[in-house]
């Protein structure tokens, strides 16, 4: 029998815990539990490492946004800047681009149709109540890794309407940026990847009262009145940061290769460990 492996991540302890417990209990499934974002990819990855990889993941939509995060945090003796908080959106966008395999499915306690939608944006395969049934959940994990999708009924036409929206705030935000000229776009990713007006001018070789220029031309194409409006709408349109390494060309940077001296998202600096909340249930300890 083919057993399917399970992460809980939900920073509320003694419900991740009693999930775990519940479906450990199922003859074919091995779960974990990770009491936070962080925790959760160091579990994912050790999973790769040791050749017990993830099926699915089952995320707390409201990870890190509540007081159980900081006190778990607390209670570990975790500073903040040791294990900064990921939301459970990010999370899901995170591990998509990261273990593409991993099916997610987002637990939420009340319906919200516009979160939903981002759930799906960023790669969740589900939504599902955290008040429902055992068995209805199982159902649900079993069906993401036969790439079906799952929403609650009451649910479905409130997604497919913010789903259009954000297509067509998308269709409008793309119109805008191809307005832009090259050399326009090029400072556009700059502001993007968050450099400010010196750092653009010495990473295009041009001066700070041309790039001042751009930046300005950009926000008036763009039809915004902030830096941190045209970065919005650029995302929205799908235009990336620009490379930090002043010596990669944009678009040419190696598939997963990260610079000297920095740390890949997720990845633990060598040398440094840190504390998470994971436990195991029906497997080997996490």
């Amino acid at each position: 029998m083919a057993r399917i492996r399970v992460l809980v991540v939900d920073d509320h302890r003694i419900f991740a815990e009693s999930l775990a417990a519940a479906l450990a209990a199922e003859p074919d499934v091995d779960v974990s539990a990770a009491g936070s974002g962080p925790a959760a990819l160091r579990c994912l990855d050790r999973g790769v490492a040791e050749g017990r990889r993830f099926d699915v993941l089952l995320v707390d939509a409201e990870l890190g946004a509540g007081p159980a995060a900081a006190t778990g945090a607390a209670a570990r003796g975790v500073p903040d800047q040791a294990e900064p908080a990921v939301d459970g959106i990010s999370l899901v966008a995170g591990v998509r681009r990261a273990q593409p395999a991993v099916r997610t499915v987002v637990l939420a306690e009340k319906d919200d149709p516009r979160r939903a939608a981002l759930a799906l944006q960023a790669g969740a395969s589900g939504w599902v109540a955290k008040d429902c049934s055992l068995q209805r959940l199982l159902a649900v994990v079993r069906g993401v890794l036969r790439d079906e999708t799952h929403l609650p009924p009451a649910l479905l036409t409130g997604v497919l309407r913010e789903l259009t929206a954000a297509r067509k705030h998308r269709t409008d935000s793309e119109r805008l940026v191809e307005a832009l000229t090259p050399r326009e776009r090029e400072v556009l990713r700059c502001m993007v990847a968050g450099l400010g007006r010196k750092a653009v001018a010495e990473r295009l070789f041009l001066s700070p009262h041309t790039v001042r220029t751009h930046m300005q031309n950009v926000l008036g194409k763009l039809g915004v009145h902030s830096t941190l409006a045209a970065v919005a709408l650029a995302r929205r349109a799908g235009v990336g940061p620009a490379p930090l390494e002043a010596d990669t060309p944009p678009g040419q940077e190696p598939p997963g290769q990260v610079a000297p001296g920095r740390v890949a998202p997720g990845q633990v600096p060598p040398g440094r460990s840190l504390p998470g909340d994971v436990v195991e249930r029906g497997g080997q300890p996490a």
